[in-house]
């Protein structure tokens, strides 16, 4: 046990209150718990009319979980990557340079009822994504809010208020998004998840978009500001089932933005054979991906596919292997084209392989 981890953890949860007098000297522990990530990355990136670029990097993720009662924790998370919102990669250079540790989670979640958890804090998504789909939210985002979620049965669903960009001297910037949906067991070997959803933003038009000012494929006026809003729609359906031992998932994911006068849709179907959890397994993943420049906020959705953002369409290729329980190594080609509705298009296509190191 590492004991340069755990000792600033628990003084951090004892000075917050987040932990009562324990009964024995070393009963702090028993209510503590960790998880995370080291991943390793080479990545190639060829755009159409550029010279190709290769680049190594690295992600890594800690997280610890504090239970302060029996139906309410506290978890705060550490990450890589900057401040970037998508992206919690660090990229191998600056001469040997100290590279950054931020804060990537703190949240409380409350256990309600057997049916409902509320969520508060900077969080993990609570969004149902199929298939681990990327066309609305990138994997790495981590909202920052409330959130409610729900499960009964086979009902499911969400309910959240987001802040996304607080402004001194203007008006601020919300999101308020809902989920619904249920999984139907089709046998013992089958089940079907299918629902909606709805995302609001509060006061885009006329301000510059969000994070860094970058448009990232969405429609911008001459100042760089947006000039639509975004109230997207959102369609899923996701497979699971069984193939002579083979997980197999198929889904889909549409969603269309009503505010947009043009290039307002985008969509995503995808498949998923095999699960590379335990030494020896492996999975493949394919995607086709389409989403056009205003269909979704380009800010949070998948960095990776096209330039990062909206506006392209293509397709992406995934493999795994675990080598050992908890490490794999993996590749994913993306071949994809951007700027189809504002620009010249070019083919976007880019290559990665990784080496993961995952503890629990």
């Amino acid at each position: 046990m590492n004991y340069r981890l755990i000792l600033p953890a628990a003084a951090l949860f004892a000075a917050t209150g987040f932990t009562s007098a324990p009964a024995v000297a070393d009963d702090w522990t028993d209510r503590l718990s960790f998880k995370g990530d080291f991943r390793l990355r080479y990545e190639g990136i060829d755009i159409e009319g550029n010279p190709s670029r290769d680049r190594f990097r690295f992600r890594t993720r800690f997280d610890v979980t504090a239970e302060v009662r029996d139906d309410i924790d506290f978890v705060l998370g550490w990450s890589t990557g900057g401040d970037n919102p998508v992206s919690a990669n660090t990229t191998i250079d600056g001469g040997f340079n100290k590279d950054e540790f931020r804060l990537n989670l703190a949240y409380v979640t409350w256990a309600v009822s057997d049916e409902l958890t509320v969520l508060a804090g900077k969080m993990k998504n609570p969004a149902f994504r199929p298939g681990k789909s990327q066309l609305i939210w990138d994997n790495d985002v981590t909202p920052e809010g409330a959130a409610l979620v729900f499960e009964r049965g086979a009902l499911f669903g969400n309910l959240s208020a987001l802040a996304v960009e607080e402004r001194s001297t203007d008006d601020d910037s919300y999101l308020f998004s809902f989920q619904g949906g249920t999984e139907l067991e089709l046998d013992d070997n089958a089940s079907l998840t299918v629902g909606l959803g709805y995302l609001s933003y509060s006061n885009t038009v006329g301000f510059e978009p969000f994070y860094n000012g970058s448009a990232k494929g969405n429609s911008v006026d001459a100042g760089g500001n947006y000039i639509y809003d975004y109230r997207t729609v959102e369609l899923f359906a996701q497979y699971d089932t069984v193939i002579d031992e083979w997980p197999l998932q198929v889904y889909g994911h549409f969603a269309r933005n009503s505010d947009a006068d043009t290039d307002d849709t985008g969509f995503a179907i995808g498949a998923k054979l095999g699960s590379a959890k335990n030494q020896g397994t492996q999975q493949f993943n394919y995607v086709y991906q389409d989403v056009e420049a205003d269909a979704v906020v380009a800010t949070f959705n998948d960095s990776n596919f096209g330039a990062g953002g909206t506006d392209a369409d293509g397709h992406i290729l995934r493999y795994k292997y675990a080598l050992r329980d908890n490490v794999t190594l993996g590749g994913s080609l993306f071949v994809n084209s951007t700027s189809r509705f504002q620009g010249i298009e070019r083919d976007h296509d880019r290559i990665q392989i990784d080496l993961e190191f995952k503890f629990n």
